[in-house]
This record gives C-alpha cells, sequence and structure tokens, in this order.
C-alpha cells in the first residue's frame, strides 16, 4: 500500500515532467486533490493539454513508457472521451495515477474538480451525468430480465438484474438529493432512512425465494423513487412492476 507521502512525490515528479515536456502546454489537477479533498486512499489525476502541433498518440506513448520504466506500473487502461484520452495506471503499491491528454482546443473543466496549474484552459461543456428518465428506462428493464431469469432458474442472472435494479434506484435517490449518481459516490451520503429500505434487497442467499424478496423490496422502493420524478409515470408503472415482482 502507498503512502500519502508516496502519492504526493510522484504527482510532484509527474507535473514537474509536464513543465519540461515542450509539447505539453497546460496542466491541473482534477479528481479529489482539486478541492483539497483527499484522503489516505485518493488517487492521481492529472489533465494535460498539448500543444496545437503535438503528435497526442507519441506523447502518450512516450509518457508510458516513462510510467512502466521508472514508476513501477504494472498495467494500464484507456478511456476515450472525443478527442481526449484518459490513459489510467495501475502502479505495484497500488496507487491509481488517471493522466488525460487532451488536444489544446479540448482542455478544461468538465467537472468542477479541476484546478489550473499552468497554461490556459479553454471552456468546455461539462459532462453530462445520468438522467432520471434512463435511469427508470434500465431500472425497469432489469427488472423484467429478473423476473424471467428467477422463472427460468437463473440464479446468478437473477442476482446481477437485481442489483442492477439497485444501483439504478440508488442513483435516482441521488439524482434527487442532489448528490453524484454515478458510481456510487453519492450513496454513503443519502439519509439513512431511505438507505434502511433497500437494505432488504442485499441478497444473501442464491435461491429463489430469497431472490423473489429482495426483487419485491427493489421493486417497492424504485416505485418510490419513480414517484418523486414522475408521479403520472409512477402510477402507470406500479402494476406492472408489481406484477413482475410477482
Amino acid at each position: 500500500m502507498y503512502t500519502a507521502e508516496e502519492r504526493d512525490k510522484l504527482r510532484e515528479t509527474l507535473i514537474s515532467g509536464a513543465r519540461a515536456d515542450e509539447r505539453i502546454t497546460s496542466a491541473a489537477l482534477t479528481g479529489s486533490a482539486a478541492q483539497d479533498a483527499e484522503d489516505p486512499w485518493s488517487d492521481i489525476d492529472l489533465a494535460l493539454g498539448l500543444a496545437p502541433d503535438a503528435d497526442l498518440s507519441q506523447t502518450i506513448a512516450d509518457w508510458t513508457e516513462r510510467m512502466y520504466a521508472e514508476h513501477a506500473t504494472v498495467t494500464h487502461m484507456d478511456v476515450v472521451r472525443s478527442g481526449t484520452i484518459y490513459r489510467v495506471f495501475l502502479i505495484a503499491s497500488t496507487l491509481q495515477v488517471d493522466i488525460a491528454f487532451s488536444p489544446a482546443a479540448e482542455f478544461g473543466a468538465i467537472a468542477p474538480t479541476f484546478r489550473l496549474l499552468f497554461g490556459n484552459a479553454e471552456e468546455q461543456p461539462h459532462a453530462a451525468g445520468p438522467d432520471a428518465a434512463t435511469l427508470i428506462g434500465l431500472a425497469w428493464l432489469y427488472a423484467l430480465h429478473a423476473r424471467s431469469s428467477i422463472a427460468r432458474g437463473r440464479v446468478w442472472q437473477a442476482e446481477y438484474m437485481i442489483s442492477g435494479m439497485r444501483d439504478h434506484v440508488l442513483s435516482l435517490a441521488c439524482l434527487r438529493h442532489g448528490l453524484p449518481p454515478t458510481q456510487g459516490r453519492g450513496v454513503d451520503n443519502l439519509p439513512a432512512e431511505l438507505t434502511a429500505t433497500i437494505t432488504g434487497s442485499l441478497i444473501s442467499a442464491l435461491g429463489i425465494s430469497e431472490l423473489v424478496r429482495a426483487f419485491r423490496v427493489i421493486t417497492d422502493a424504485l416505485i418510490v423513487e419513480i414517484s418523486h420524478v414522475d408521479p403520472a409515470l409512477s402510477d402507470r408503472l406500479i402494476a406492472p412492476l408489481r406484477e413482475l415482482a410477482g
């Protein structure tokens, strides 16, 4: 396990490397460090803006080679958003290092967690999170498949679908309470009385009766959350959802 001191030292090394690289004209802290909200488990999040004439692929390749050669990287993966490539490195110490490489025109804040270190940032549209209508649609779709999985005796698939319903219900609740709805980031800050009602949807064993019980609990919770967003839709969905859950 890495220490906060080791993490901070590596981040400063990377920032110094960015300042020294003529292909990089801007850099920013992103993630928790940008809001002075780090804890011992926080990772490193950096955004780098490249000069207009810089070769994006070659720059990423050079930085990747250095991460492996100098910083004990064991593997990496990419997430792509428009022209920006987010390369996510796993260090042997279990530290995660996320480096976003952006063309100059795409370098800028897409979320509040952005603190410019040097260079210039262009105004960017903020990344859109999930909307309530999509979450509701996915939740009832999972409910359909939960019902059929249980009927077919496919207990692992049923568990997957019921858990997927729960994830979407919790995301809806986060949206309603003004909390981050993605990747469970806001769930622990939901009111305790709300999460207490959803706790019953946790599955304790892969038996049909247990799956049916959990399915009914999360279906009731879904109906409640839909009623906060769209009461008319909730009224239309109550009967089919409860029929699905049995």
